[in-house]
């Protein structure tokens, strides 16, 4: 158990979530993007083109990588 963070409810930033777990940006936002990745979901902000909206749950992400989360 590394840190315990708390739960505010609000999403994880792609980058800060790829640096706790020792991944790059991109391995997150393809996991997510794919479905392989249980914490997040990635969208698509406009059937158009391919960009992407992403968002992590704190709760899921830190039980994921197995740190402990303490609600606020």
């Amino acid at each position: 158990m590394k840190n315990s963070k708390k739960i505010d409810g609000k999403n994880i930033p792609v980058y800060e979530a790829a640096k706790i777990m020792g991944k790059t940006a991109m391995f997150v936002r393809i996991g997510l993007q794919r479905g392989i990745l249980p914490f997040g979901y990635a969208f698509k902000t406009d059937e158009s083109n391919s960009r992407f909206s992403y968002y992590i749950s704190p709760k899921l992400f830190y039980e994921y990588v197995g740190e402990v989360a303490n609600k606020k």
